[in-house]
């Protein structure tokens, strides 16, 4: 957690007077038995009224001081720890944003929703405990224990032992509690998981008739993590009644041999009750700082989690350069390697492109036709070999140019919750209502979407068909200035009819837009300028329709499975 500190430092006067506060409410605290002490000996003993009556009122004094002054530390330490969650949760998430695919799969969706969510949460309120009491327990244990030594340092030994006998019940305790709650923190990422895996692939649990046994491993899940919380908590609540034993153990303790002081003459009847409060609020403290090691103890498993995440760099680095338009994008012998895989998905592949080129890339499934795209986009760098730009390598410039300048339909199309207008203006925020029904009508999605640029949009785009998707995700790649088109398989719940007028509406856009179709029917891409035939990651041809289906045996054969489709192309 020591790490995390950092976000506290444009908040050091709170983070300071929290503490000051809680240890000028300490101060008025620990005043108090002594002057009930006097009270006791002089006012009670001699009758004077007087004097327990101002006494009284000094007491009261103290104690609304001390209210004010814990009222005043809690704003404080609650103040600093909202801004250290909010800076957390927001430098945080700025940094899993610039993750790579590769990055965002090492840890999860799941795993990593949790740590921005609740791991961060547990964090703050972990540093917010730390303000008000690291200070303040350690400090009333200790002024109490100097306190009794300054009234009877014999029955003082006793506060010292009962101290000992605690914080060694503190430390076994939290020594079995800290693996538990890292095994908790890991159930519950396992329940994060298959929870988020059940709802988005509902429809598939249901088709495979999978649900009892998809039932079945969520209840593992959610077992585990009930039986180690069950065990924690178990553990944790052995903590109040040894606490509350050892502290009445040693009061016991206290009056035996304090009677036997005040029959001597050793003690007065007022210390062995100032004796008593201190013993009280000793037990109150060590229970307090007990409680704020077990909310450590949880918040540095949370936070070391979120270190985790910090710790790993981004694989990709911002360039410097400024791309104002893209003349010629050339692959010179790239390969790529995907962590953890065994082999390469793309290996050794070279090809050029001019600007205002219409480009298909084919293959069969698997062969390294997304890969390819997301190195023409850089959401990821080669393992081998350069993607250039213009001659130069696509490393050498910054992401805000070259996602400018490039316009991407990704496989899986993904709307946002909000309107069809809000979706659209991603590309351009200053887009006109003609330029958005110019791109709905080029995607062919103006038949359902009609004049009503505010109809809603559903989360993830639920309330369209999955082809209504498809065309909506192509209409806001077309929004904005763009001289570079990216179309990775975006047509495949197109019907024939509509992907081929869909594609006659991009080749007649106005301008020299440089058009990447990515498809498995060769149809899509028979007219382009190039055709890249993908083979197992490597490069099995490229050139025209007409001159593979000569040259290139893969491509031959693809097009031999489609030949109906090819034919029945409009």
């Amino acid at each position: 957690m020591i790490k995390l500190l950092r976000y506290l430092k444009n908040h050091r006067t709170e983070s300071i007077l929290g503490p000051l506060f809680k240890l000028l409410e300490a101060c008025f605290e620990l005043t108090v038995p002594v002057i009930m002490a006097n009270m006791i000996d002089i006012g009670i003993k001699n009758k004077d009224a007087g004097y327990v009556l101002v006494s009284g009122g000094i007491v009261v004094l103290m104690g609304l001081l001390g209210f004010a002054s814990s009222l005043t530390a809690q704003f404080f330490a609650a103040k600093a720890s909202m801004a250290f969650g909010t800076e957390l949760r927001n430098d945080l998430y700025r940094h899993i944003a610039s993750f790579s695919s590769a990055e965002l799969a090492r840890f999860g969706t799941a795993s990593l929703i949790t740590r921005l969510g609740s791991d961060v949460i547990q964090t703050q309120s972990g540093i917010n405990l730390v303000l008000r009491l690291l200070l303040r327990s350690p400090f009333i244990v200790l002024g109490a224990v100097a306190a009794s030594f300054m009234i009877n340092a014999r029955l003082a030994l006793i506060f010292v032992a009962a101290v000992i006998l605690l914080s060694a019940t503190v430390w076994v305790i939290m020594n079995k509690l800290l693996p538990l709650y890292s095994k908790t923190r890991k159930n519950l990422d396992r329940i994060t998981v298959k929870t988020r895996e059940n709802l988005t692939g509902a429809r598939v649990v249901r088709s495979f008739a999978a649900q009892n046994d998809e039932r079945s491993e969520f209840d593992s899940a959610s077992d585990n993590l009930y039986f180690s919380q069950i065990i924690s908590g178990k553990i944790s609540a052995l903590l109040n009644p040894l606490s509350y034993s050892v502290i009445n153990l040693a009061a016991a303790v206290l009056m035996w041999f304090g009677a036997f002081s005040v029959n001597g003459g050793d003690i007065t009847q007022g210390q062995i009750i100032a004796l008593l409060n201190y013993m009280t609020q000793i037990l109150i403290a060590l229970l307090a700082l007990a409680n704020l090691i077990v909310m450590i103890t949880k918040s540095s498993s949370s936070a070391a989690r979120i270190n985790e995440v910090f710790a790993v760099m981004p694989s990709l680095k911002d360039g410097s350069e400024e791309i104002k338009a893209v003349e010629t994008i050339e692959f010179r012998n790239v390969s790529y390697k995907y962590p953890g895989a065994s082999g390469y998905a793309v290996k050794d592949v070279s090809f050029s492109v001019k600007k205002g080129m219409t480009v298909g890339i084919v293959g069969s499934t698997g062969s390294g036709k997304s890969t390819v795209a997301s190195l023409i986009l850089r959401e990821t760098d080669p393992t081998e070999g350069t993607v250039e730009i213009n001659g130069r390598s696509l490393k050498d410039y910054t992401f805000s140019s070259i996602r400018s300048l490039f316009a991407a339909v990704p496989q899986k199309a993904s709307l946002f919750s909000g309107t069809v207008r809000e979706n659209l203006l991603w590309r351009d925020k200053n887009a006109s209502d003609e330029e958005l029904f110019s791109a709905l009508d080029t995607a062919r999605a103006s038949e359902f979407i009609g004049k009503d640029l505010d109809r809603p949009v559903a989360k993830a785009g639920t309330n369209f068909s999955g082809g209504q998707r498809q065309r909506l995700t192509i209409a806001r790649a077309l929004v904005g200035h763009s001289d570079v088109l990216l179309l990775d398989d975006s047509a495949s719940a197109l019907d024939y009819a509509t992907d081929a007028a869909l594609r006659r509406a991009i080749a007649a856009l106005p301008g020299k837009k440089t058009v990447f179709i990515i498809s498995q029917r060769i149809f899509a891409v028979k007219k382009a300028d190039l055709i890249i035939v993908l083979d197992n990651g490597r490069l099995a041809g490229a050139g025209t329709h007409e001159n593979l289906l000569v040259t290139c045996p893969v491509y031959a054969e693809i097009c031999a499975s489609q030949t109906s489709e090819v034919r029945n192309e409009k």
